[in-house]
């Protein structure tokens, strides 16, 4: 139904009429103020880095357990619950530092520094989000899984109060952050972890942890102390050793695993976990490269900029899936 022109002599109805006789039809309208803010708490929720939480798939991936549709529903869902944990993190981070945010040359432009989500709506509906999130994980999934969300959102919203300017405790959290990730879709699944995948995937954390932290000490030479106080009491020769002796730490243990046959005859067509070896070390070289200019800023943007990392990558999953399935 199409609306009528107004009689002649009659007032034209104003926008906010015309929103009321909308809503009365049934059909409410956000006003833009409110799509702004929608759109503004979405940005906050970062969806770009929803990619760290595919980690959830690595511990039943190690253990060759995605066939099953339960399997990747219940995967799915860790996925969603995870997200939401972090999201709120995110959201209380984000009006904890609004003030040092505006500072920075490129955080300036997040939601609530920039003002397009205010400081108060940002904390409620992060609290909302760190509430709700473990209580649905122990209705649908496990208590293990809701321990551990409840455990990842304690420690990391003891990261955003204090935890942060504690020299190398803030680089343990955010790496402690990450290997949660990957063991909780082995808690959903009932799967045990091996000591190799606690140790690659620990280090590999810290690896990119640091690296970033490296990079961002770089770019703010002689600003560190506005963005990120701590970077002050880093310097970059420390902050490179760390994540040169993460690399480290991580490609040995997965030489480790990779070369560890468990007593176990090989099977398969080729030797694929030992070749599997020349793919992870050359991803780790390629993620060093960036690291050592100081450009690598988050992990899932590093990956998905540089084309080779990508490829490297996806070889290193063939050939990993084909060594867990024996092939």
């Amino acid at each position: 139904m199409t609306e009528t022109a107004p009689l002649p002599g009659t007032a034209r109805p104003t926008e906010t009429a015309l929103l009321e006789q909308r809503t009365r039809r049934g059909r409410p309208t956000p006003s833009p103020r409110e799509r702004g803010l929608l759109r503004g708490l979405l940005r906050t929720a970062r969806p770009r880095q929803w990619v760290k939480n595919a980690l959830v798939v690595a511990a039943p991936a190690a253990a060759g357990r995605l066939a099953s549709v339960h399997a990747l529903t219940q995967l799915a869902l860790v996925f969603a619950l995870f997200t939401a944990c972090a999201a709120g993190v995110y959201l209380v981070n984000d009006a904890r530092d609004a003030e040092a945010d505006r500072a920075h040359p490129t955080k300036r432009h997040r939601p609530v520094a920039a003002g397009q989500v205010p400081v108060p709506v940002a904390y409620a509906a992060g609290a909302a989000l760190a509430v709700l999130a473990p209580a649905a994980a122990a209705w649908l999934t496990s208590p293990a899984v809701a321990a551990l969300l409840a455990a990842y959102i304690g420690m990391q919203l003891a990261y955003c109060v204090s935890l942060k300017h504690v020299l190398v405790v803030d680089l343990a959290v955010v790496t402690t952050g990450f290997l949660m990730r990957a063991m909780v879709g082995g808690l959903a699944l009932g799967i045990p972890l091996s000591r190799w995948f606690l140790i690659t995937t620990g280090f590999g954390a810290l690896f990119m942890v640091a690296a970033k932290r490296y990079s961002e000490a770089v770019q703010m030479a002689g600003n560190a102390g506005a963005t990120r106080a701590l970077l002050t009491e880093y310097t970059t020769g420390y902050l490179r050793f760390v994540w040169q002796l993460a690399a480290g730490v991580a490609v040995l243990g997965y030489c480790l695993w990779a070369l560890e046959e468990g007593g176990v005859p090989h099977t398969g067509l080729l030797p694929w976990r030992q070749l599997s070896m020349v793919a992870f070390i050359l991803a780790v070289l390629r993620y060093a490269v960036f690291a050592d200019r100081g450009t690598a800023g988050e992990p899932e943007e590093v990956v998905l900029r540089d084309r080779a990392l990508a490829v490297i990558g996806l070889v290193w999953l063939a050939m990993y899936g084909l060594a867990v399935a024996n092939w």
